[in-house]
């Protein structure tokens, strides 16, 4: 089953330095951080705080997600907790038989 996102709650994490947002495989809900780095390198000249990180992290959500999604299939065990860097952010998408870079 694929990945879906049908909770759309997110919040910033300042102890860990990530967005933390969930995904859903069947019953299983997956937990995601993603790391302030990422943010900054979609938008550069963002300020360091709690509501740009959100707003950046909101404004690229589909991308995120698409990420997210990536990343979860990549992984060996589908683990229930996954770290997202900017590199993650950045690796090629499949869409339907073609590769699409981010």
């Amino acid at each position: 089953m694929a990945l879906h996102f049908p909770n759309a709650s997110r919040n910033y994490d300042a102890s860990r330095h990530c967005v933390r947002f969930w995904g859903h495989d069947s019953t299983t809900e997956v937990s995601f951080y993603l790391e302030e780095e990422a943010l900054f390198k979609i938008s550069p000249y963002s300020d360091h705080d709690e509501a740009s990180m959100l707003h950046v992290f909101d404004v690229n959500l589909a991308r995120i997600q698409e990420a997210a999604s990536a990343v979860y299939a990549r992984s060996p065990q589908r683990q229930s907790y996954l770290r997202l860097s900017a590199a993650d952010l950045s690796q090629p998408v499949h869409h339907g038989g073609k590769h699409v870079k981010r």
